[in-house]
């Protein structure tokens, strides 16, 4: 009796570190996904982000390309005033 009492005796210091390292790896699991899905929030903000200045530059540009087109129609007024003046002048 001694003899099985002895054999059922297991060592469990292996299996206590294999549920330590299990609970470990779940923590890190846990960890990741929640940093993945931080991260893919992040993500989602930056294309907000990125949209919206994509548009203000698309905005932009527009605004130049009217003050270029507004600056050349004054140059063309000031010029067709100039000639109006100079015939002015001659008679």
């Amino acid at each position: 009796m001694a003899k099985q009492a002895g054999a059922r005796v297991v060592d469990l210091d292996p299996i206590d570190r294999l549920e330590d390292k299990i609970k470990l790896l779940v923590n890190v699991v846990t960890d990741l996904r929640a940093e993945q899905a931080r991260a893919a929030e992040e993500n989602a903000r930056l294309a907000r982000d990125l949209d919206a200045f994509r548009a203000r530059l698309a905005e932009a540009q527009g605004a130049g390309a009217e003050l270029d087109a507004l600056r050349h129609e004054r140059e063309a007024v000031r010029q067709r005033v100039a000639e109006m003046l100079s015939h002015l002048e001659a008679i």
